[in-house]
């Protein structure tokens, strides 16, 4: 596992107790891109402070993998609050491999597991899930939210509001709190790709 520390530019210590998870969809993991989620991280690491670590994944087998080590192998599990998933699909299914997953099987396999995170998905997917589906993801999962978009990108990008969202946690950790700030600091991103919190 991977030191978060590692990540960082030498010479910068991050006194933090919050981090976040990505994990990017990609066609295959062992052609090494620098993607726009990555530069995107890099740049909440040196401008607001914001530790994450990024990984890449090509098969469900290695999401879960992915997220499996997170759980159960890092010890600072705990300070993650939101896990960030650049992953393509429709309203209620995640893309990999041109396979598509429902977020029903999804909470399957992280059952119970997701205690307390909130699961963030940028919009390279529409996120779009009646009030059953999410409650079932939030209810079996653990986790207290799922946000994202509903609109696609439309050659827009979600990236420049995704790190609004996670930097504004850095000061607070009441989830409807951080909501209702993104939307009064970025109202028109925010109505221009319908960002959406199930919780």
């Amino acid at each position: 596992m991977l030191d978060k520390r590692e990540q960082l530019p030498q010479n910068q210590v991050i006194d933090t107790d919050y981090f976040i998870y990505c994990l990017e969809a990609v066609e295959d993991v062992d052609i090494d891109t620098v993607t726009e989620a990555q530069q995107k991280l890099a740049q909440l690491t040196s401008q607001y402070g914001v530790a994450s670590i990024y990984k890449t994944c090509d098969t469900i087998e290695g999401l879960e993998d992915s997220l499996n080590a997170l759980v159960l192998g890092d010890h600072n599990f705990k300070d993650y609050e939101i896990i960030y998933l650049v992953i393509t699909g429709e309203a209620n299914s995640i893309c990999l491999n041109d396979y598509y997953y429902s977020l029903q099987e999804i909470a399957e396999i992280f059952e119970g597991r997701l205690q307390g995170k909130i699961l963030h998905f940028s919009n390279a997917k529409v996120l779009d899930l009646d009030e059953e589906e999410a409650q079932y993801f939030l209810d079996i999962t653990g986790a207290r939210g799922i946000s994202g978009y509903g609109y696609a990108s439309n050659g827009i990008t979600s990236s420049n509001l995704d790190i609004a969202f996670f930097n504004l946690f850095n000061d607070d950790d009441n989830m409807l709190d951080v909501v209702e700030e993104l939307h009064q600091r970025h109202y028109k991103m925010c109505k221009l790709l319908d960002f959406r919190l199930y919780y």
